[in-house]
Order: structure tokens, then C-alpha cells, then sequence
């Protein structure tokens, strides 16, 4: 194990609203949606139509670029309808289940017995790999491309993000063959960064990976920290990423022989009357999860955590890549006593603009979404650098991506970020800027002008 890796500048935002670790036996939904949109870098091209009969792992489209790359059904029922917005684009496939989860077959063995081209194909027909995600341009991981590295990330430092230490527990062989399967598939060394102040044995004692520890506020939990900070991205470079309970998934199909999209999922905020955790498979409606616990009727529901999740409505889905659902009030209706100037103990404030920074750190906070003004101008105030724990300068690679210049871009850093490692830098810009979109926009135009 190295030396522990201590991040400085980052920023945790205690919210109220964190859930018991206790699991609910939440009902499971009759309705699910896949998103392609989730599947960030795939062109999809949709095998399936209304009425056809699908099992857990059937496929639903494929990449057009890639055939081989799948995703697949995670339920098994009745495609109920294949909803297209404009230019035919497909939105999302609804599927009814039956409640059986049916699997398709899938061979049940160790990963460290069968070759790497097996393997692959074993993870490329079960739909698995379209949850492997790659570094740069954040995006799915194209199954021909040699990796450096593959990074696992065994926390989450975002506002209310599931304990993956609770999650985790019991896991153990799962996990481990998943890793074993990661790794006899790519050839590359597994990282697994973990938290130094509460970290599982499952991680620790995992075989055949290199543990790092890191200490420090959010964003050290995201797995583009850790890789800038144990084996940085250059150009021509290629780092895959995996996340913890998704290596788990893998696992659990090898070593039982039936495909399951079973995840644990937190439902947090302070909306929530009784914030818990559950399990759910991805695409799955939140209304059951929800039904009976919210508190107000002015709210806003976020697959996802409130600095990274998206915002679906209170009948919406879960996305692919989420395991947190949370609720906090809407910002729309507020009519404050003079308005920004009016002290106060009960807001949160980075800059120690209100006399709440008194009360101490372990002060949880009730924020909603009003984010107190509008787009302004964007200045170079060194309010990112603040929150930014890697050596990239954030607002001069915002500025290049604003001005589409790609060789500066290129020298800024832009191979080793994804739009989740600014969202505290949306948080404190007093400027407004959306810079997770503005990211986003910027990796995909690089991917497209350097295809």
C-alpha cells in the first residue's frame, strides 16, 4: 500500500438529509426506461420494437460503430414502446416487467480460467461493458482499445453518495472476481482508491490490485482526482474506470451464472422524511422509492447527488450510471427580507458571507436549487483553484473550451478532466457559469475533431 494521498483544496458540503444505513424493502417498479443518452459516446441503433419479449441481458441497441458494444435489457418483460424525439433520435426504450427477472444464459466460472479474448466477449454479450467507462472525453470504453490503467474508486465524497463501506458488505467474492475479470480483460493494472479514515476490509483485502489511500473533502472521491494524482492522463493515453458495485455486478455473474443489474441505491435529502437505502436495477421508476416520503410539494427530484445528478420528475427513472436518489426543495418561490444583505445563521456561504461558518463544520445545511441570481460576466477570480484538487488551471480551460481552441485545450489539461471534476467549481462561481455543460461540449468537440 503507498503512501497516503492527502487532498487540500476541495469543499464537503454537509447537507441534511443523510440516510440510517439500514436497507428498506422497497417494491420493485413494473415500469423501467433505458436511456441511451446515459451511455455517453455510443450511437445507438435499436434492435427492439414495441411488443417484443426481452430477459435480463437481452440487447436493446447497439453501437453503430461498434456492433459488438450492447446494451441490454435489465429486466426481463415486454417492450411497451420506443420513444423518439426530434430527427427520430430514440429517448428511451420503456419496458413493462413481468417481476420474474429471467436471464439470459450466461457461463458461470472464474475469469482467471478463461482468456482474455473470452472474457471479453463474455463481458461485451452480457451488456457489461457498456458500464465501463474511459479516460479521456468520458465516455464508454471502446472494447478494442488497450487501457494503461483501469481505476476503481471505493468512495464517494459527494453530498449525501451512498456509503460504499455499507454498501459493500458481503461482497467480497464478487468484487473480486470482478476485479479478476477487469483485469485479465484489459492486461492492466487495477487501482482501487479507498478512504485512509473508513475504508472496508473488502477493499483492503482485495488480490491482485494496488490500494491507494486518500484523505481530504470532496472531490476526493472522484476517480478523475485519483487518477491525476497516482498515474496522470497524457495524450495518446487511455484509462478505464469502473465503478465499485458495477465491478461487483460483473462479478456476481461470473460466479453464479445468471446476468443481474441488482444495485443498492440511497434516497436522500431533506425533502425525505425517512432518508434510506434500497435495492433497485438501474432504469427503474422512482415512484415506488418515493411514494409516502416527501415532505412539501414543491420539490425537485435528482437521479443522482445534488451537485452531479439530473433532474427527472417525481414519476422519473433511475439512470444507468446513478446510486443515489435525491429530494431537496425547489428555489423558485422564495421572497427573502432584503434579499442577499440579510444576515443569517441558517445559510450556507463558502465565502463566509452569512454568520453560519460560527456554528462549525458539523452544521448540516437545507439547501435548494435557487442559485441567487444569474449569469453574469466570467471573471478570473480564483474561486475554482480553491476547490480544484488537480494541477490544471480550471477557468483558463473552461476559457479555451469556450473559445474551441484545441491546442490549448490540449496544454491545459482537458485529457484528464470529466464535467463531474468541476461541478464544485459551478457550485462557488459567483459568475454563474455552467461550466459541467461547457466541459461536456468541449470534450465531445475534441473527441469529434481528433476522430
Amino acid at each position: 500500500m503507498s503512501e497516503v494521498i492527502r487532498i487540500k483544496k476541495g469543499l464537503d458540503i454537509n447537507l441534511k438529509g443523510k440516510a440510517n444505513e439500514v436497507f428498506s424493502k422497497a417494491q420493485m417498479p413494473d415500469v423501467f426506461s433505458v436511456r441511451p443518452d446515459d451511455f455517453h459516446g455510443i450511437k445507438p441503433k435499436t434492435i427492439v420494437k414495441d411488443g417484443d419479449s426481452v430477459k435480463v441481458g437481452s440487447v436493446l441497441f447497439y453501437d453503430k460503430a461498434n456492433p459488438d458494444l450492447k446494451v441490454v435489457s435489465p429486466v426481463s418483460g415486454q417492450v411497451i414502446a420506443v420513444n423518439r424525439g426530434e430527427r427520430r433520435k430514440v429517448l428511451d426504450i420503456r419496458i413493462k416487467s413481468d417481476g420474474n427477472f429471467e436471464s439470459e444464459p450466461f457461463e458461470k466460472c472464474k475469469p482467471s480460467s478463461m482468456s482474455q479474448e473470452q472474457v471479453k466477449k463474455a463481458l461485451l454479450d452480457a451488456g457489461f461493458f457498456a458500464f465501463i467507462k474511459q479516460r479521456p472525453y468520458d465516455v464508454i470504453a471502446n472494447p478494442n482499445d488497450a487501457p494503461k490503467a483501469i481505476f476503481i474508486s471505493g468512495f464517494d465524497t459527494a453530498p449525501l453518495a451512498p456509503n460504499y463501506d455499507f454498501i459493500m458488505v458481503g461482497r467480497e467474492e464478487e468484487f473480486q472476481l470482478g476485479v479478476d475479470a477487469l483485469a485479465k480483460l484489459s492486461g492492466a493494472k487495477v487501482h482501487v482508491g479507498i478512504n485512509v479514515d473508513n475504508a472496508s476490509k473488502l477493499f483492503k483485502l482485495t488480490k491482485g490490485v494496488e490500494i491507494h489511500e486518500f484523505q481530504g473533502p470532496h472531490p476526493a472521491g472522484n476517480v478523475g482526482v485519483q487518477i491525476h494524482h497516482v498515474d496522470p492522463i497524457n495524450k495518446g493515453e487511455i484509462v478505464w474506470t469502473v465503478n465499485a458495485q458495477d465491478v461487483a455486478m460483473i462479478g456476481k455473474a461470473f460466479m453464479t451464472g445468471v446476468l443481474s443489474f441488482s444495485r443498492s441505491i440511497v434516497l436522500a435529502g431533506s425533502s425525505v422524511k425517512n432518508p434510506c437505502y434500497c435495492k433497485m436495477v438501474y432504469g427503474a421508476s422512482i415512484s415506488n422509492i418515493v411514494a409516502n416520503n416527501i415532505e412539501g410539494d414543491n420539490v425537485r427530484y435528482i437521479s443522482g447527488n445534488p451537485l452531479t445528478g439530473t433532474q427527472i420528475p417525481a414519476d422519473g427513472f433511475l439512470g444507468a450510471f446513478d446510486s443515489q436518489v435525491t429530494v431537496i426543495p425547489e428555489g423558485d418561490k422564495n421572497d427573502e427580507f432584503l434579499g442577499w444583505i440579510m444576515p443569517r445563521l441558517k445559510k450556507f456561504s463558502v465565502s463566509r458571507s452569512y454568520f453560519s461558518w460560527l456554528l462549525g463544520s458539523s452544521r448540516e445545511y437545507e439547501i435548494d436549487t435557487n442559485v441567487n441570481g444569474g449569469e453574469r460576466a466570467f471573471i478570473m477570480s480564483g474561486e475554482y483553484d480553491k476547490v480544484f484538487p488537480m494541477d490544471i488551471y480550471p477557468e483558463f480551460l473552461v476559457k479555451a473550451i469556450l473559445a474551441r481552441d484545441i491546442d490549448k485545450m490540449e496544454q491545459l489539461g482537458i485529457y484528464e478532466v470529466a464535467p463531474e471534476d468541476f461541478a464544485l467549481c459551478e457550485f462557488v462561481c459567483t459568475s454563474k457559469i455552467e461550466t459541467q455543460r461547457i466541459v461536456r461540449e468541449g470534450l465531445d468537440y475534441l473527441r469529434k475533431e481528433l476522430a
